[in-house]
């Protein structure tokens, strides 16, 4: 418990500290927020009265107080472009995102798991080989490059499934699975190869350790060895790279979600950047800075379930 608390303390010093940073960044960018968005030759009194709306003309201390404590009601101001507030946005954009994120992640594990175990087993093999080239091939492929040619041989060639045509899961669950398998697809093949030579050689690190020579003393074969000890111990680390791989999904894929057209929080980002609207991606940036937290946080105590030695070691028996 003591191990908990102390990380999630050092989340919310953490958190703090990130809102400093966002808050200040479009503080201090160059030119007036409200001319930028107006343009040049906007009318004064209109500018007067969007610095009014984005308290420009309030102390940067008033304006941080204030932008926290709507933060923390979920209040993050209003979009310029939109005219709604950015909270209602992000609402309407994360369920896409989540499930993109979930999809992915899902097809990910499941490839991993399997396929690791599988090249450790048989190292020796030409099939491990090939399948090692492939996982080497799958960390290059741009996962934008791999989202066209899914599309071009899946929804052009085949016309087997959908693409660039989101349906929500409240209007047709099928249909929404099936809009989303393609995008999920083409972000599992490149996090699963990554995931897979890291996973591959932590496991044929773990395999010449004390502890399963012992195992295999005491009578268990390779495979009994390789399920009951060694997968436990080479999950440990991995959850650091799928942890990263999450927060990375979860954040937006940018690429991904514009490639596709979907409407996620990526596009969202892109297009509070292109249309310079200030609140909306402040909001965002925010928003993914909450994201990554939560996740290491998650993580950590992944880590103490996994293996308990952590968190002794951490005090907490002191």
């Amino acid at each position: 418990m003591r191990y908990a608390l102390r990380k999630v303390a050092a989340a919310v010093v953490t958190l703090f500290i990130v809102s400093l940073l966002t808050f200040g960044v479009f503080q201090i960018l160059p030119g007036n927020p409200a001319e930028i968005m107006l343009g040049v030759d906007a009318d004064p009194l209109q500018v007067e009265a969007l610095e009014q709306k984005l308290q420009i003309d309030k102390p940067m201390v008033e304006r941080y107080l204030n932008w926290v404590g709507g933060a923390i009601k979920g209040d993050l101001g209003d979009s310029i472009r939109y005219q709604i507030p950015v909270g209602e946005l992000l609402k309407s954009s994360l369920p896409v995102t989540v499930s993109l994120a979930l999809l992915s992640i899902l097809l990910t594990v499941v490839i991993v798991v399997p396929v690791s175990i599988y090249l450790v087993k048989n190292r020796n093999k030409k099939s491990a080989v090939i399948f090692s080239s492939l996982t080497q091939l799958g960390v290059s492929l741009p996962s934008f490059w791999v989202g066209i040619l899914l599309i071009l041989l899946f929804s052009v060639t085949l016309n087997l499934l959908p693409s660039g045509d989101y349906i929500s899961f409240s209007e047709d669950p099928m249909g929404s699975f099936l809009s989303l398998i393609l995008p999920s697809c083409a972000i599992a093949i490149g996090t699963s190869a990554t995931v897979i030579r890291y996973l591959k050689n932590t496991l044929l690190d773990e395999m010449t350790q004390d502890y399963v020579r012992t195992a295999r003393s005491k009578g268990l074969t390779m495979n009994q060895a390789l399920y009951r000890h060694v997968l436990k111990n080479a999950l440990l680390p991995s959850l650091t790279i799928l942890g990263m791989i999450v927060v990375d999904v979860l954040g937006g894929s940018v690429i991904i979600e514009n490639v596709f057209n979907l409407p996620g929080i990526g596009r969202l980002l892109t297009s509070g950047v292109g249309n310079r609207d200030f609140p909306l991606v402040q909001g965002i940036v925010f928003y993914l800075a909450v994201t990554v937290l939560v996740m290491n946080l998650v993580i950590d105590i992944l880590y103490t379930v996994v293996d308990p030695r952590i968190r002794i070691e951490g005090g907490e028996n002191r």
